[in-house]
């Protein structure tokens, strides 16, 4: 397999592994907390990249308030309800939820750039849904009781924050997607992005709400596995994606890049010593074929 397409699997992976290394931390500091700590760790890492390598200038200056909208969107309030759905349906469901942007992100084009569904498309959106739906109602089977496999509180409201997770980081690609074509820096944009939803999550916890706060002290262990899911998801998952597509046909490296929740699902029953259920395999089987139909590969 060409050196494109194994970064677009790498960064699937990398993406996969990230969904074992959060809830821990993520559960201990809770959702706000732990990704303040994260994006703050990775806004400084990219920040020292990017200022060492000097690309801050190919963004635009009548672009930044652009750039910056697509963070807030595609970063502060996308990841944070991301990270939300995962103390509430744990990394199997959550992952699943988060694969809709990929139809998402086709309606959204549809809509607002006039852009044309073609029949295999449709036929993407409606396979990748039905691959969510299944795994979401039928993917656990009798007997599988690690923790990761509990809902905590209602259903529907880890739905809803799994779908507004996958919609905030479809709005956020399109926002951002025509400055990069333009010839922004990837790696610079997403420093942008991430610094204002830092920034943001900065403010929110100076807020006398509780909820806001960190819910437990912070030590090595947890924040060394904040920083790591962190480093693993953005730096190298990201990096891999923009090497994939700096050389691969865009059709086969999206639907690569979306097999992640195919890809945790061994994970999982590595981490857990439970085996996934069936129907879990088939709606994430689903969803591989179904982003094939939607990315044209």
């Amino acid at each position: 397999m060409p050196i494109f397409e194994l970064a677009a699997l790498g960064a699937a992976l990398c993406w996969a592994l990230t969904g074992i290394l959060s809830p821990k931390p993520a559960a201990h500091f809770g959702t706000i907390g732990f990704n303040r700590i994260r994006m703050s760790a990775m806004f400084l890492i990219i920040g020292t990249y990017v200022l060492i390598m000097g690309t801050w200038q190919t963004i635009p200056m009548d672009s930044m308030a652009e750039v910056m909208l697509s963070g807030l969107i595609g970063i502060f309030l996308g990841d944070t309800a991301l990270f939300a759905t995962l103390n509430r349906l744990g990394p199997r469901r959550t992952s699943m939820l988060f694969s809709l942007n990929a139809p998402i992100s086709a309606i959204l084009g549809y809509f607002f750039l006039a852009e044309v569904l073609n029949a295999s498309e449709i036929l993407g959106i409606c396979i990748v849904t039905t691959g969510v739906i299944i795994a979401i109602m039928f993917g656990k089977r009798r007997g599988q009781n690690h923790t990761w496999e509990s809902v905590k509180g209602p259903l529907w409201v880890g739905v809803l924050t799994g779908l507004l997770a996958a919609t905030g980081q479809s709005v956020g690609s399109l926002i951002v997607s025509p400055i990069l074509s333009d010839g922004a820096d990837p790696i610079a944009g997403s420093c942008v992005r991430i610094g204002i939803a830092a920034f943001f999550l900065q403010i929110l916890g100076t807020l006398p709400i509780s909820g806001v706060k960190l819910q437990n002290p912070m030590n090595l262990h947890i924040t060394t596995l904040s920083v790591l899911s962190a480093f693993i998801g953005m730096g190298i998952g990201m990096t891999l994606l923009l090497l994939a597509l700096s050389g691969g046909e865009v059709g086969i490296i999206s639907t690569l890049s979306s097999t992640t929740p195919a890809l945790l699902l061994p994970i999982l029953w590595i981490t857990t010593r439970e085996r996934p259920a069936a129907m879990a395999w088939v709606g994430a089987l689903l969803v591989v074929i179904g982003s094939s139909l939607i990315f044209g590969a």
